[in-house]
């Protein structure tokens, strides 16, 4: 079929990568030597449906998850060129060529040509998560096991609810994630919500929503909330940690099990590019 012709950075057409996936057997999102990765898995299907790259067709994504996290809706960008785009030839759906080449546990939901000034890192404005945890007396469901924490304790919510209030706003996050070289770790918190879903039998709910998340932030941050929900430490400790922001804070990070990305957020398309640029300055405490 004809392709139709969309955003074009330097000569190339931008696609917008629309996936799910398990995590469970994959050493996280980002393409690393010796491991299998859902990132590296993506790029061996789109090597054979568009041919060879350089430069891994410029993939960029929203947000790398770490080893064994899940994701209902991450979001990702490539850039490819006309040459590579004929090559399709006539196919009914290029998500549909690649969902045949992956393995199930990932899922292409849909590939479009992105629309002008669009990123998929830099153009969104916040990103979801979920943590789910079956405590106590709660059933532990064999067939939720991979997407689920269990702990044999149970966790007093409103402790967990006053420890998350003091995440909320703008903070350095250092104490809570692993810091890349180069890389800010001050992060816009929105919202943290905490409760009970009765549709999974009582299974503790942890959704968290930032501009964005730095490495094993999701993590660090539960961690810190079970301590705090099991009385092994004070909301206080959680004020001082973020308040040092120089070292790793003393909660340990929960495993990854139950995490998973829900949703990326994206302004209507005539703002992306200029959210980009805002993305792209430097994250600074006193800003407004």
């Amino acid at each position: 079929m004809n392709q139709p012709v969309g955003q074009k950075v330097d000569g190339l057409i931008r696609y917008r990568i629309n996936l799910a996936y398990d995590g469970s057997a994959y050493y996280g999102w980002a393409r690393q030597s010796g491991h299998k990765t859902v990132q590296q898995s993506l790029l061996d299907a789109l090597t054979l449906v568009f041919g060879e790259s350089s430069n891994d067709f410029s993939m960029r994504v929203a947000g790398r998850t770490d080893a064994g996290v899940h994701a209902f809706s991450q979001v990702a960008h490539i850039d490819v060129t006309a040459a590579q785009i004929k090559r399709l030839g006539r196919t009914k759906s290029i998500a549909f060529r690649l969902n045949s080449i992956l393995d199930r546990d990932i899922r292409i939901h849909s590939f479009e040509i992105a629309p002008p000034g669009f990123h998929a890192r830099f153009s969104a404005t916040f990103r979801r998560y979920r943590f789910r945890i079956a405590d106590g007396p709660v059933a532990k469901d064999p067939l939720q096991a991979r997407y689920t924490l269990w702990l044999a304790h149970e966790l007093d919510l409103d402790l967990m609810r006053e420890g998350a209030k003091e995440f909320i706003g703008l903070h350095d996050f250092n104490s809570f994630c692993k810091a890349r070289t180069g890389a800010t770790t001050i992060r816009n918190m929105k919202s943290i919500k905490i409760s009970r879903n009765p549709n999974l039998g009582g299974v503790i709910e942890i959704e968290l929503i930032a501009d964005a998340f730095c490495h094993n932030m999701v993590r660090a941050i539960v961690g810190g909330l079970i301590a705090v929900a099991q009385g092994s430490a004070e909301k206080s400790e959680i004020t001082h940690a973020l308040k040092v922001a120089q070292k790793r804070a003393p909660f340990k990070v929960a495993t990854p099990e139950g995490l998973t990305l829900v949703e990326i957020g994206y302004p209507a398309d005539d703002k992306l590019e200029e959210q980009a640029a805002i993305t792209r300055k430097k994250r600074q405490l006193n800003a407004n």
